[in-house]
């Protein structure tokens, strides 16, 4: 059984608020932008289905959350056809050209997701999206949701020397914005995100978009959220205007 955010998470009362004055804050793309995990995973399946992988047996949604989900093409590759990783490369740089032919046509936002965007830019925060999806993915997904002007830099992890979970990524985007990890957090939606962001020593939002709620909760996010309509995330940014309000002089 699933178990709930709410029966995992800790109170998010007060959990952000320590990094008041808020200067920045980071999402990753897949599954946290958009729900785009579906896509990924028809692709992966049809096309490994095509060249009789697991015996011509298609892989299970379960399979795919484990072992492919969030992490970057070259561990996929290398798990997928570990004595030929050529073949593997080959086979996701094929893949993600099949994704993108979806994703130009089945994008959908996570619900809530112009909401919060409007708190941050009504905020004046910096933002930078930190995907380990391959750069023209990352583009086609940022430019269908209508966030090209949005964001200030697309961090990708494979042209950092470490891609997810390694917390190089986010410290990158830390770097890029020129903000400090103590006044930034992060919204992630899988276990290899969500560990690079804790890592890189910043809290982390996680959103049970696709993965287990109880699989993302091993990687310690601070809470999770369904999405960016969740009044727990409303609840955790109210404490940002509430602290601003107290600390202001008074006329």
């Amino acid at each position: 059984m699933t178990v709930s955010s709410g029966d995992n998470s800790v109170d998010t009362r007060g959990s952000l608020s320590k990094l008041a004055p808020l200067e920045a804050v980071l999402f990753d793309v897949d599954g946290t932008l958009c729900d785009s995990d579906p896509l990924h995973y028809y692709a992966f399946r049809e096309m490994l289905h095509e060249i009789n992988f697991n015996d011509g047996v298609p892989i299970t949604e379960d399979y795919f959350v484990q072992n492919i989900a969030g992490k970057h093409n070259d561990d996929i590759a290398l798990l997928l056809f570990p004595d030929d990783l050529e073949r593997g490369l080959k086979f996701t740089d094929e893949k993600e050209a099949m994704f993108r032919r979806l994703a130009s046509e089945q994008l959908c936002a996570i619900n809530g997701l112009y909401k919060l965007k409007k708190w941050i830019e009504d905020h004046g925060l910096k933002r930078a999206a930190v995907t380990n999806a391959p750069r023209p993915n990352a583009e086609l997904m940022i430019s269908k949701l209508g966030l090209s002007d949005f964001f200030e830099a697309v961090i990708i992890g494979g042209e950092c020397e470490h891609a997810k979970p390694h917390p190089e990524p986010y410290l990158k985007a830390l770097q890029v914005l020129n903000v400090s990890k103590e006044h930034t957090f992060i919204f992630e939606d899988s276990v290899s995100g969500i560990k690079a962001g804790v890592a890189a020593g910043m809290p982390v939002v996680g959103l049970s978009t696709r993965n287990p709620e109880s699989l993302l909760m091993q990687a310690n996010p601070t809470f999770l959220i369904k999405n960016y309509e969740d009044p727990k995330l409303w609840a955790a940014l109210e404490e940002f205007d509430t602290k601003e309000a107290g600390e202001k002089p008074e006329a």
